[in-house]
């Protein structure tokens, strides 16, 4: 049964176009066994070989850019990711997603309980109801990540201190579009692993719109008590929620919410941020403020990668 992440609710006048020939990077992978021959191979083998020492033989992951339709929903209609981009992703994951668990917990851990494979998908799966799906996490062993042909190589802006700014901003914010998404997921991976108190699921018992959450914005949900509209949906989207934006947001960022929800809704998203700080310290040894400074400090860092022209050789 697939697990379904996070949605994003799109304007019902959004414009779809027809693609070209043009709409696709001439170094996009498609050949799952091998690199694409011709334009863009040589640059692909010393991906394959950077991703296989960094990824693969360093976490025992799997950072699949090329398309293969067998890891995706063949109900949607979703294009490969780009070259250029898949590759600055893959750096930009690594300093900024995996190092950070290795960091803070260890190697072992991120290799233990990671996901065994990240796929990317260059466009996003669009639903009826006017929802995006954002990333998906399937039984605790795939993450995929969608939209990667919207990240900015030469900007890579990483918000921490305004949650309600406007999501299609230019350059886009990385930390709405995947790192928030990649913690939230593997938040889900570690509470399928070992459960969190059950005494969560009744802070906001008969609150959560569970039929109609993609109609509540982030800033009326604050003031019910969840951190995001999408949390409002069941109690372990909430649960996650909390995780994904405390650890990837500033302390202003983070007051931000507090100061949208009131002091009721604050009340209540406190609450439950003590309960996940209490989960993820007893059950994981994970110090939730700890882990957030290191997140903060190697967001910052993001500008300074070399996200075109690092490879196998150079000693990162």
């Amino acid at each position: 049964m697939k697990h379904i992440g996070l949605v994003l609710l799109f304007a019902a006048t959004m414009a779809f176009t027809g693609c070209s020939e043009d709409d696709l990077s001439p170094q996009s992978v498609i050949n799952i066994n091998r690199p694409q021959e011709g334009e863009g191979s040589e640059a692909s083998n010393a991906l394959d070989m950077w991703l296989d020492k960094n990824y693969t033989k360093e976490y025992n992951i799997r950072f699949q850019y090329r398309y293969n339709d067998k890891e995706t929903d063949l109900s949607y209609n979703v294009i490969p990711a780009e070259f250029d981009k898949a590759k600055a992703l893959a750096r930009l994951v690594q300093h900024i997603w995996l190092e950070v668990y290795a960091e803070a917990v260890g190697k072992e851990f991120i290799k233990t309980y990671s996901p065994r494979v990240i796929q990317l998908i260059g466009s996003y799966e669009y639903n009826a109801n006017g929802s995006v799906v954002m990333g998906t996490a399937e039984k605790g062993l795939k993450i995929m990540l969608y939209g990667v042909n919207n990240l900015d190589i030469d900007n890579p802006r990483i918000n921490v201190d305004n949650p309600y700014e406007e999501k299609d901003a230019k350059p886009v914010d990385l930390n709405y579009w995947f790192f928030h998404t990649m913690h939230h997921e593997f938040c889900h991976i570690l509470t399928q692993t070992k459960n969190y108190s059950t005494d969560f699921q009744t802070i906001s018992s008969g609150r959560y719109h569970s039929t109609d959450w993609i109609n509540v914005k982030d800033k009326d949900a604050a003031k019910e008590g969840f951190v995001t509209g999408y949390a409002s949906g069941e109690y372990n989207e909430d649960f996650a929620e909390v995780y994904a934006n405390y650890v990837t947001l500033s302390p202003t960022g983070w007051q931000a919410i507090l100061t949208q929800a009131g002091p009721d809704g604050a009340a209540i998203i406190n609450k439950k941020l003590s309960m996940v700080k209490e989960y993820f310290q007893n059950s994981w040894g994970v110090n939730l403020d700890d882990l957030r400074a290191i997140i903060l400090r190697r967001s910052a860092e993001a500008p300074t990668l070399d996200l075109r022209n690092f490879n196998i050789n150079e000693n990162e």
